[in-house]
């Protein structure tokens, strides 16, 4: 395919962007953090029950309950992960606060999962990874999940405020997110294949929908906030 700088600008920037919304709605507040999880909610929703307009006809509205375990669940997941409501009548505590770190871990994990196994994919991939995403490779695969463990443990082993979870959490943590986020996916582009449309939405130019940026998160957080209740 050659190149198109108009398109690279359009993608450069939009990612730009992308990125800048996320962390804002990330690191700035407890409320920028709701907002940030309310819109994906509803972003995903409205691209999912499209999808299923397309998959299942006139009778997508029974098809479109998937959702709630589908979207629903996995975003008041995200929400109970980072906001913690203690209450003590003993000591006359009744506050809410919010933990960005979790939060944070999981969609660094998946950005750099993501961004180093197309990197290694494209550099040494030479084995299909699945029927369902003709260009996924093994190499990138393995390549983005190692280096995605990688950058989290160390970031978790040399940033001050990481060190308050042991490295072998953030290690746990980045390893479900390789693993689960790769699944979500293929999830959705097993759906899009179904629709028979290319990207599940347009909302960023060169990029796709909402569907298209959070499918991996959507499938990874249900197993970290297992993680994080069970041994955190």
């Amino acid at each position: 395919m050659a190149f198109n700088l108009q398109t690279f600008k359009t993608r450069t920037l939009t990612a730009i962007l992308f990125a800048a919304v996320m962390l804002t709605g990330l690191l700035w507040n407890i409320w920028s953090f709701l907002i940030l999880f309310t819109i994906i909610h509803f972003g995903c929703w409205y691209e999912f029950v499209k999808l299923m307009k397309k998959i299942n006809g006139n009778q997508y509205l029974m098809y479109c309950l998937l959702g709630l375990l589908y979207i629903t669940l996995p975003i008041l997941m995200m929400i109970t992960i980072g906001i913690e409501w203690r209450i003590s009548t003993v000591q006359n505590i009744n506050e809410i606060l919010y933990h960005q770190l979790i939060p944070c871990s999981i969609v660094f994990s998946i950005w750099i999962n993501d961004t180093m196994a197309y990197i290694v994919g494209s550099l040494i991939g030479k084995t299909p990874f699945s029927k369902i995403s003709p260009k996924k490779t093994w190499e990138g695969t393995i390549g983005g999940a190692i280096l995605c463990i990688g950058v989290i443990a160390l970031l978790g082993y040399y940033i001050p405020i990481a060190k308050v979870v042991p490295v072998k959490d953030w290690i746990a943590i980045a390893s479900i997110c390789a693993v689960f986020g790769t699944a979500g996916d293929l999830l959705e582009s097993k759906l899009k294949r179904m629709a028979d449309v290319k990207d599940s939405g347009s909302f960023m130019p060169g990029h796709g929908g909402f569907l298209d940026r959070f499918d991996s998160l959507l499938i990874a957080v249900p197993f970290v906030w297992l993680y994080v209740k069970l041994f955190l």
